[in-house]
């Protein structure tokens, strides 16, 4: 029996090695091909991409069409899947191939029918750019021909790719809209609900349009509005009621740094652009390195970040013009309250009644049947069917639902050659609008909007409202009326997705949920620190993660743990020491910094839960709510005048509030993590979670897909703002002419595939936040594509 059972084990070993090693041929057989020459069909004068050691390409050609081929080609080779997983998701078209884990996913984004959008888009697209877009298409399914295997993505889903189609790309751009925009007008419809309930002057100082922190390139900061008094509102009757916040605030916001200082502030009289665009980390990186140059009549080269799915680089320089984006979270939607007609099938117009237009978009799943899903739309845009508004029924008017919202203008960028001109071209670009700030080789810079905005009539934007009677929106912005700042007197221009504009310039740009100008205030500062700027300066910027933000904070915390309030008891006492000894950076090490940021957001969760009590009283308890992201002014102006009537009615006074808030911590702390509270360090829970989409759902060896889980330094409010599965996407600097010593780095690597050696190339110098050339390394590996002349 013993020999029996030894038998079939070995049988049972046997045959797993043997499907282990089939699994590992087959992965090895969808590794891209490096060097030698490839024949193709679509290319009229051929192409090379040379990869450095790090994988990252020189493609050349000799016209802009194989370019976007060869470009494709290398995307194709490299990040198919992800790409794939793009233009689904934004197309609503995941369950096909994932199956019902997903149909929720989809529903979010067929809510904004983006496939039947983005081919209205491409019919629209002058001819040269639609040439360009399925040039671009031909190449990315080239490169996916060339693979000896599918990737192996599609092996763990038991699927088969589909071919690139041009619209796909713009199905790419789409993605970005919704990661940088407002896509269903949350926020108007959250603060309508505390709007509709909270007396006019309470809802003006909790929703204030900035603070003290605040750091604009136009206008100055904003002082604190006075705390409304008794009669206007008191908690004296309000019980402290609030959930724990246990370290959650709000979500990171999807957002950047940039800024660029003049030739004046630099050694080579050429200006300095820095760039590092925050969103959410992932295995392989949102963009792609790459330097595409033309050789030919029309000559190019330009440098930087690409978004796979598209055949341009985002953002980098073109040896006589650099620029970079943050997302200038201007008010691009608007939730519109439909007036309903005589029937339940019409609404109200200032053109009188209307129909809904009714589509009903079918969800393929796999494995299962197809799932119907109806959207309602209006002239103004879709109808959220899920939501119950007092008002009535909310219609999402967003700049993404305009086929003209979208174009290829970014293209003109690669040839640009004066900040004047960047700024002309980024006015008429057609992406989610952005802080688009530009430098050149003479020394010049400038800022301005880059992306549609639309003219708004005399309505309140940030709340829902009636267009029944006058449409909200009366178009397009023109070119020439956009807000712009050229070389101004202190040479240098800084932007940190918080308010930059003032006045009538605020009023044209909006606010959709702009951030504290905490992280705007230190870069600029750092900026004012000096007066003359190479790229490892601005990195050194890039990483700063000093705690200035909560310096404050620890000295309320440490007012409040004094002796007396300390004395007998043991876990104050350690509390306090652990605050006093903070490492005053949001460093992996430090306990005291993660206490004290602790602390902060639990008394922001007890005081806004007690401001809004009303508003649940009205609308329910589960009504959900938008805390303003400048909600640091009123808070803060209540610990520092500490007004009897804004505390609930569980305290006799502020210290004993805050003293709640501080022992909460301390019981939170105790009951989910092991160890003493000394133990507590902020790595512990910013700790890298940068994984591969399917490496959950692969047994034994899944998380090597994943990035190493290195404790991260970092946080909000702070330059290096980090989070485990947020960041910068990249990072660079550099002069235009001057490339060669300009410095650029990513998270991940270059390859999506988990086998070759371009998988996590460069990502420590990420970590740790070492330079790493902008331009690629001498070439280790070329691969020449000709034209099939057959």
């Amino acid at each position: 029996m013993k020999k029996v059972g030894f038998r079939l084990l070995g049988a049972v070993v046997t045959i797993f090695l043997f499907m282990a090693l089939l699994a590992w041929l087959g992965l090895r057989a969808s590794l891209p091909s490096l060097d030698g020459t490839i024949e193709l069909s679509g290319l009229s004068g051929g192409a090379t991409i040379a990869r450095d050691h790090a994988g990252i390409p020189l493609i050349t050609a000799t016209n802009r069409a194989d370019l976007a081929f060869a470009t494709g080609f290398a995307h194709g080779q490299d990040r198919f899947f992800q790409m794939d997983m793009i233009r689904r998701q934004a197309a609503g078209e995941l369950s096909e191939i994932v199956g019902s884990a997903t149909v929720r996913v989809d529903k979010r984004y067929r809510f904004h029918r983006f496939r039947s959008r983005a081919q209205a888009v491409v019919a629209a697209l002058p001819e040269a750019d639609r040439a360009l877009l399925q040039s671009y298409a031909d190449g990315v399914n080239a490169g996916l021909d060339s693979l000896q295997a599918r990737p192996f993505e599609y092996f763990v889903l038991g699927a088969k790719p589909a071919l690139w189609k041009a619209e796909d790309s713009i199905l790419a751009v789409y993605a970005m809209f919704v990661e940088l925009n407002d896509s269903r007008a949350t926020k108007d419809v959250r603060r309508g609900f505390a709007h509709s309930v909270l007396p006019e002057e309470v809802y003006a100082w909790m929703y204030p349009d900035g603070t003290p922190w605040d750091a604009p390139l136009m206008g100055l900061a904003r002082a604190v509005a006075a705390i409304p008094p008794p009669d206007v509102l008191s908690l004296r009757d309000v019980e402290d009621k609030a959930p724990p916040a246990d370290e959650q605030g709000r979500p990171p916001l999807n957002g950047s740094n940039n800024w660029a200082v003049s030739g004046a502030l630099t050694a080579n009289g050429r200006a300095l652009v820095s760039n590092d665009m925050h969103l959410g980390l992932s295995t392989p990186n949102i963009y792609y390195r790459a330097r595409l140059v033309v050789n030919g009549a029309l000559p190019l080269d330009v440098s930087g970040v690409t978004l796979p799915g598209t055949p341009f680089v985002v953002a980098g320089s073109n040896t006589q013009v650099a620029w970079g984006y943050t997302n200038s979270y201007g008010d691009y939607t608007d939730a519109v309250v439909i007036a309903p007609g005589a029937t339940q099938s019409s609404y109200q117009t200032p053109e009188g009644e209307r129909s809904f237009e009714i589509f009903d978009e079918v969800i393929a799943v796999k494995g299962a049947d197809a799932i119907e899903y109806r959207v309602r739309e209006t002239i103004w845009g879709p109808v959220i069917d899920d939501l119950d508004y007092p008002e009535g029924d909310i219609a999402v008017s967003w700049i993404a639902h305009h086929a003209d919202s979208i174009n290829l203008n970014i293209l003109r960028l690669e040839t640009v050659t004066s900040v004047s001109d960047a700024i002309d071209i980024a006015t008429t670009m057609g992406n989610p609008p952005q802080n688009f700030v530009t430098g050149d080789a003479g020394g010049n810079i400038g800022w301005t909007i880059a992306g549609r905005i639309p003219r708004k009539s005399g309505f309140d934007a940030m709340l829902p409202a009636d267009w029944s009677e006058q449409h909200g929106w009366l178009g397009w912005l023109a070119s020439e009326d956009y807000p712009k700042i050229i070389n101004p007197e202190s040479g240098r221009i800084w932007t940190a997705n918080s308010r930059v504009t003032d006045a009538q310039a605020l009023r044209i740009v909006g606010d959709g949920g702009y951030d504290l100008g905490a992280r705007a205030q230190q870069i600029r500062d750092g900026l004012f620190a000096k007066n003359t700027f190479v790229p490892t300066d601005m990195l050194a910027i890039q990483y700063d993660d000093r705690a200035l933000f909560l310096r404050r904070w620890r000295n309320l915390l440490l007012d409040l743990l004094d002796d007396d309030t300390v004395a007998g008891d043991p876990q104050l006492l350690e509390y306090r020491r652990l605050v006093q000894a903070w490492v005053p950076r949001a460093a992996p090490e430090s306990v005291g910094y993660r206490l004290v940021r602790a602390f902060r957001l639990e008394v922001e969760r007890r005081v806004f839960h007690a401001l809004t009590a009303s508003v649940r009283a009205v609308h329910g308890d589960d009504v959900r709510l938008r805390k303003s992201n400048q909600f640091e002014a009123p808070l803060w102006s209540l610990l520092s005048e500490r007004p009897r009537h804004m505390l609930p009615a569980d305290y006799d006074d502020w210290s004993g509030f805050l003293l709640a808030a501080v022992r909460q911590n301390i019981s939170y702390f105790n009951q989910n993590f092991e160890g003493p509270l000394s133990s507590r360090t902020w790595g512990e829970v910013n700790r890298a979670s940068i994984r591969h989409p399917l490496s959950g759902s692969i047994p034994l060896v899944g998380a090597s897909l994943d990035m190493p889980g290195d404790e991260l330094n970092g946080d909000r409010n702070m330059p290096k703002a980090q989070g485990s599965a947020f960041g910068a996407s990249e990072r660079f600097s550099v002069s235009p002419g001057d490339e060669a010593n300009g410095l650029l780095h990513m998270p991940a690597g270059q390859s999506g595939h988990p086998l070759s050696d371009f998988y996590a190339a460069g990502h420590s110098d990420w970590v740790d936040g070492l330079p790493s050339p902008f331009l690629p390394g001498q070439a280790v590996h070329t691969l020449t594509l000709t034209p099939d002349r057959r």
